[in-house]
Parts: structure tokens; sequence; C-alpha cells
């Protein structure tokens, strides 16, 4: 069980931004820099944050420093990943998670950062935070920064919503893991990939072809990670792609069906991932998932 604390942060506390994946400009991110300060945080910028090495927010070598020094500094009480794309998994395993096993600190972002999250929830029982990232902050709605700033404030959310048709019902507790589909089905069989036993699993992505969503959802069933769920909640699955010959099926559709053997709750349409309002929740904690025919709710 996920048991360690992170710290309740509070104005005047440092929090690092860097990148470990995609390459950012300065302009991009200027206003979210500001909001962050609005917040009584000083941000500090990684030293490679701005460099480039073809798309990457540079070299592999150049972003491994950029964790690696947030990781260890002990000023430092969350590091906020600036955006996604690929290659957070390029860095994973040349990092020293040592430092931040004894001293814990908040890692925040969704999308390709679920790498970060899969490997340190799975590895070393330490919670962390699925939430908007700063590249998204311009056109994140209101309740999705409110609840960045909350949780990484101290205060757990509880969050309902819309009930969709496709939903299996019922009530579930367990520890709340998961991330990006397509990240999670990159993982299987490495030393990062979740242990789902009695979780409640979440999922969410973007740009996928319709056939490949049933790819990585046989992949995961495959490998044992759907059967013994406690509960499954799915986020955005955003901007689908189809073939000229349709799939016939909608990427819902596609997960309700690779799911429908088991009994545990299923909810859609869950308000996080690759949307506007994408809201913060942090895995690697115990969450009570209750699925009727008016609504979703879950709450920590």
């Amino acid at each position: 069980m996920l048991t360690k604390k992170l710290p309740v942060l509070k104005k005047g506390d440092k929090i690092a931004l860097i990148s470990t994946a995609r390459k950012i400009s300065e302009a991009e991110i200027t206003s979210a820099i500001q909001l962050l300060q609005t917040w009584g945080l000083e941000v500090v910028l990684g030293k490679n944050l701005f460099a480039v090495d073809n798309q990457f927010a540079g070299t592999v070598e150049q972003r491994i420093a950029d964790l690696q020094v947030a990781l260890d500094n002990p000023e430092i009480k969350a590091i906020l990943c600036a955006r996604g794309g690929y290659g957070t998994v390029q860095l994973i395993d040349s990092i020293d998670f040592s430092t931040f096993i004894k001293n814990p600190k908040w890692i925040v972002g969704y999308s390709d950062v679920t790498v970060l999250h899969n490997h340190i929830n799975q590895n070393f029982d330490i919670p962390t935070l699925h939430a908007t990232m700063p590249i998204n902050f311009p056109t994140n709605t209101p309740e999705a920064l409110t609840s960045l700033k909350e949780v990484l404030f101290g205060k757990m959310p509880t969050y309902s919503c819309k009930f969709n048709p496709l939903n299996h019902l019922g009530k579930a507790e367990g520890m709340l893991v998961g991330g990006n589909l397509s990240i999670i089905y990159s993982l299987t069989g490495t030393s990062s990939q979740l242990n789902t036993k009695n979780k409640i699993l979440f999922l969410e992505d973007l740009d996928e072809y319709l056939y490949h969503i049933d790819r990585m959802m046989q992949n995961l069933k495959r490998a044992g990670m759907l059967a013994n769920l406690k509960g499954l909640l799915v986020g955005g699955m955003s901007d689908m792609n189809d073939n000229a010959i349709p799939y016939g099926k909608t990427a819902q559709e596609i997960i309700k069906n690779a799911v429908a053997e088991y009994h545990y709750p299923v909810a859609f349409d869950f308000p996080a991932g690759h949307l506007r309002d994408n809201r913060a929740f942090v895995f690697g904690k115990s969450v009570q998932l209750t699925v009727t025919k008016e609504q979703t709710v879950l709450a920590y």
C-alpha cells in the first residue's frame, strides 16, 4: 500500500519546472509561470528547460540532469513537467531515485509523464499527481487549474461526472493508478509495469487509431492487468482516428468490450486527460469509486 506522505505546499515554496520529453519555448509557458507565482510559489527553471535536440527538450543527458537536480534538491517541494510528447522513457533507467525516496516530493504531469507515475507508484510506494501541465494552462478551464492548486496545497478532491450508458454500475475502493493508455501499454514487460491487482485503473488517450486502442486493451488483458481490478475509470479518449474502412466502434465501446466479462464498476467521461477540463488527482492513494445511474463519484 502506498503510504508515504508528500509535503503540503505553502506560499514561498520552490517548485521546479522541467521537461522530460518534447521541447518547449519560454513564450509557451510565460503565462503559466506567472500564474504559479500568483499562487505564492517560487518557480525554479531547469537549467536545460529551453534546450533543443530535434523534437526533444535537450539531449537525453540534459533532460536526465534537470530531473535529477530537481529530485535531489531539498528546497524543491514539487516538480512540474512543462509538457508531454515523447521522451520520458529514455530517462527512467538512468535516474537515481535514492534521495527522492527518502524525501518525496510531488511529481506532476500527465500523458508522457505516465512513465514517471507508473515507475514511482510501482517501485517506490510514493504517490504522484496526475494533472495538467504548464503548456496547457492557457487553454485549461478554471476548474482544472484550481484543482491543481488545491491538491498541491493539501486539499484532496471529490469529483462527480455525468452518467454514461456504457458504465457498469457498482462501488469499489482501492488504490488509484494508471494514466495514458499508450504509455501503460509501452511499459508492459518492464520494471515500470504496474501491478494492477486490487487497484482502480485510470485510462486516457489522444490521437490514436481505433484499432490500436483495441490492440492496447488486448495487450493489457493478456498481461493480466484487467482481470483483477477493483474498478476502471476512463477519462478523455480524444481526437481518435479511423481507417478508410471504419473500425465500427468508438474508443469507449472498445474499452467496454475488453472488460465486459468482469464484474467491477466501470465509468466513462471522467474529466481528466487531454481535455481542457483536466482535473488533478493523486495516483497512489486509496479512493472510493461509486458508479450509479445518476452519476460517477470519485472521492479520497
